[in-house]
């Protein structure tokens, strides 16, 4: 039978762990007798007592779960690709420490991959959540979904199963200020999609702030998308033609009403516009440099301090 690993990244999660470990370990009898599992449990340079509560979790199943501890915070992301490389399964999914997806639905992700399918994405069809989380998570994916990567599922997704082979093709790219989810699905890999509504959060705080949104839409879309850089192009013949136009119109008043006005105000009005258009440009230029520039460091996209349980047997189902 078949391996499942299960990647969990964890940050601040201390109040979750004794709620998820249990409910994931519950969720085993769902599936086939004889399916062994492993649960890679990822402490993304934490500063409450997240990890003493996994290591605890782990004294608890020594021969389910495994604990990576980073030195440093690197993002969601990166402790997803950290946690990745050091499963062992034959095929994985990643779900939040949270619970806010259901853990059941691995059953059904896992019945399409027998099927062949190297990918099953769940995506968010709703969610409990309200106000400003919901509308920004939406408009994230809209966006995505228009300017980005046109394949990826309506509602936007971070609950994945995926077959060992995508596993190794994400590791070995060591993509940088990217989204290891649209990364899956620009592979190419044909991808089974099934809808769910994911919950609200019931237990701890989350520490997915403004800031770390908008990094991840700019990451997104830089890495997906030239829009950025072909709409500076259109602006740019935009306003070249507009100059162009300006241009004829001050040589006619010139030649036509030699004591017409002096046009200051529509001068400087020009030159202000045509600035600030011109340092949007360099900034949007430079976000594309600094990857670049990052990309070319080739420095670890993760720092492992510890690993705990690294020569874990695993478990057999019943």
């Amino acid at each position: 039978m078949p391996k499942l690993s299960v990647i969990i990244p964890c940050y601040f999660n201390e109040d979750n762990i004794p709620i998820t470990v249990p409910e994931l370990i519950a969720n085993e009898a769902n599936f086939p007798a004889g399916l062994t599992f492993e649960y890679v449990f990822v402490d993304d340079g934490s500063r409450d007592n997240t990890l003493q509560a996994l290591l605890r979790a782990r004294a608890q199943y020594p021969d389910r779960v495994r604990v990576v501890e980073l030195v440093g915070n690197v993002g969601s992301y990166n402790a997803i690709v950290a946690g990745m490389a050091h499963t062992t399964g034959d095929c994985m999914a990643v779900i939040t420490a949270d619970m806010q997806d259901p853990p059941e639905l691995m059953v059904q992700m896992y019945d399409y991959w027998l099927k062949g399918f190297k990918l099953v994405i769940g995506n968010r069809q709703d969610r409990e959540e309200t106000g400003l989380t919901k509308k920004f998570a939406e408009t994230f994916h809209w966006l995505m979904k228009h300017l980005a990567l046109s394949n990826i599922p309506d509602g936007g997704f971070d609950f994945v199963f995926f077959d060992r082979q995508v596993r190794d093709d994400v590791v070995r790219m060591q993509e940088r200020n990217s989204n290891v989810f649209y990364l899956m699905v620009w592979l190419g890999y044909a991808y089974v999609n099934i809808p769910y509504v994911r919950r609200k959060r019931e237990v701890g705080k989350s520490r997915w702030t403004v800031q770390k949104k908008i990094k991840l839409f700019i990451d997104s879309l830089l890495s997906f998308s030239y829009f950025p850089i072909r709409a500076i192009s259109v602006a740019g013949i935009g306003l070249g033609t507009i100059a162009l136009l300006y241009g004829l119109y001050v040589i006619g008043l010139k030649i036509f009403e030699p004591q017409g006005p002096a046009g200051w105000t529509a001068l400087m009005v020009v030159v202000l516009f045509v600035s600030a258009f011109q340092m949007i440009a360099l900034g949007v230029i430079g976000e594309y440099v600094w990857r670049g520039m990052d990309a070319a460091r080739n420095r670890p996209l993760y720092v492992v301090k510890s690993l705990y349980g690294a020569d874990a047997t695993p478990v057999v189902s019943r």
